[in-house]
């Protein structure tokens, strides 16, 4: 078994990033697009799920730029409310979007999300 020794005298001292939760991430995307507007977002994680999610949002006709440690998504011109099934199974989570669509837009269509053989 393996083991830590810790001998103290020193103070501990430093940074550390913490990256952004995917799982706060994702339904904060999917929200952007209730406010018909320009949503800025710090510390998203740039892991495959959220740039599956904001890739939908542009199929879907956000807008969307990177910048350093942040992302703008002007959601102004949606007119899209269909999302292929291809992404749709490219995650889990992306059925988040179905509420956001439904809410605002009143209509969706959408698969079954993927990445899960449940």
């Amino acid at each position: 078994m393996s083991s830590y020794i810790i001998q103290g005298g020193t103070k501990l001292e430093g940074e550390a990033k913490i990256s952004g939760s995917k799982n706060a991430s994702l339904p904060i995307l999917a929200a952007s697009l209730l406010n018909s507007g320009i949503s800025k977002l710090y510390n998203v994680p740039n892991i495959h799920d959220t740039q599956k999610m904001l890739e939908i949002l542009k199929l879907l006709g956000c807008k969307i730029k990177k910048k350093e440690n942040k992302i703008i998504i002007d959601s102004s011109n949606v007119k899209k409310f269909e999302i292929p099934e291809h992404l749709m199974r490219e995650m889990r989570s992306s059925v988040v979007l179905a509420g956001s669509l439904l809410g605002k837009y009143k209509t969706a269509t959408f698969s079954y999300p993927g990445d899960c053989d449940i």
